[in-house]
């Protein structure tokens, strides 16, 4: 019997696990009503403790476990243990750190979608509404990219990064406390530096975030001008906006309500490149004749960013490395329950075109309502009262 304890520790919380996630799954509603503002107050209770070290601990924990993962398998070949019983209670290792995850994160996955939370209403959009979005997002950033700081060679010239993470907070408090979305009422500490960057920049990973210590990283070596959107949707994801298109979402609107324009030019930046990426997809003649205009209408400063983010992983990016982080990564989004994968990302697009319509495109095009003025005869019509005008006899 001792010899199964560690798989029936293990097989227990597998189950816990997966009926918590059935209950999830069928149970979206309830889940949405409860789940996120608990999960939100773990997360920050997390952060809280884990923003003594400026480093990122789990990165420490991982190290610590593999260390005694060989450890134990060189004691069990010179101690000669049991192997059946030394799996066992690696298995019953694994099943606790997903059970863990789960019940403190990874049911924010079935709750509600961010643009309920935001009052978005998402709607299905056709190629001419697609090119002026992305045409609103170009001119935007336009303008911005030739506000912001830049050195000599014309590359941008953001502060520091342990300054961008402390600012980078503001937009997060704009929305949560005046324009009321509670849903962005989660921490606020700055995002850390991701450890290992050579590795993860190998794999196009440029952020990361880990719900077992509430830390939110950032890449330190990704393109300047995609620092500051990108520290903000791992915040996002700290505030348990687990879905990647919902937490892009989320970055823009954060950093569209920041007041620096380091931030604004960065989510602008990224809002145009998503949404000129999905118009490229199009493939119509009129999608390809946009996409010419639109290029022929950057700015020189806005194209030099774009070249330069493409340029730098062209340069550092290993294909076999990018692969296998995409393949754990789109099984990992897959099997918490969004289907799209690491799809999903790009998803955003479809969010922001909806966005557009709703916040700029239908307020530009309101027909302005009459206020009724009393005094005003054309108002009413007179003609057809018996006692105004006419015979009363």
């Amino acid at each position: 019997m001792k010899y199964w304890r560690g798989y029936i520790v293990a097989g227990v919380l597998a189950a816990i696990t997966a009926a918590l996630t059935a209950f999830a799954e069928s149970h979206t509603l309830l889940i949405d009503m409860f789940y996120p503002y608990t999960s939100r107050l773990i997360q920050t209770s997390l952060a809280t403790w884990s923003s003594g070290a400026d480093f990122c601990l789990w990165q420490v924990l991982a190290v610590l476990l593999v260390t005694a993962l060989l450890a134990s398998i060189v004691l069990m070949i010179v101690l000669r243990w049991n192997f059946i019983q030394w799996l066992g209670w690696i298995l019953a290792g694994v099943s606790t750190l997903f059970f863990l995850h789960t019940g403190a994160y990874g049911l924010n996955n079935y709750a509600g979608p961010l643009a309920d939370d935001v009052r978005l209403n998402v709607t299905e959009y056709n190629v001419t509404e697609l090119v002026e979005a992305t045409t609103y997002f170009r001119d935007i950033a336009n303008e911005l990219s030739q506000e912001v700081p830049r050195n000599a060679d014309g590359s941008v010239d953001f502060p520091a990064f342990e300054e961008m993470a402390e600012m980078a907070g503001e937009g997060f408090n704009t929305l949560a406390y005046e324009k009321y979305y509670s849903v962005f009422a989660g921490s606020t500490l700055p995002v850390k530096k991701l450890g290992w960057a050579d590795m993860y920049t190998s794999m196009g990973i440029t952020g990361m975030t880990m719900p077992l210590t509430g830390e939110a990283a950032v890449n330190p070596q990704i393109p300047a001008v995609t620092i500051p959107f990108v520290m903000c949707h791992e915040m996002a994801h700290r505030m348990c906006i687990s879905l990647e298109r919902d937490a892009n979402l989320a970055a823009f609107l954060a950093t569209d309500a920041h007041s620096n324009v380091v931030f604004r030019y960065s989510g602008y930046y990224m809002a145009f490149r998503y949404c000129y990426s999905a118009l490229a997809t199009v493939g119509t003649t009129a999608a390809d004749a946009a996409i010419q205009s639109l290029y022929a209408g950057m700015t020189p400063e806005l194209r030099a960013d774009l070249a330069e983010y493409d340029d730098f992983f062209a340069a550092h990016q290993d294909k076999g490395a990018t692969a296998i982080a995409n393949t754990a990564n789109d099984t990992y989004i897959k099997a918490s329950g969004d289907d799209a994968g690491v799809e999903s990302y790009d998803q955003v697009s479809d969010l922001l075109v909806s966005w557009y319509i709703q916040e700029i495109y239908l307020p530009a095009h309101k027909e302005e309502e009459d206020v009724f003025d009393p005094l005003d005869k054309n108002w009413v019509d007179l003609t057809t009262n018996p006692t105004v005008g006419g015979d009363t006899q």
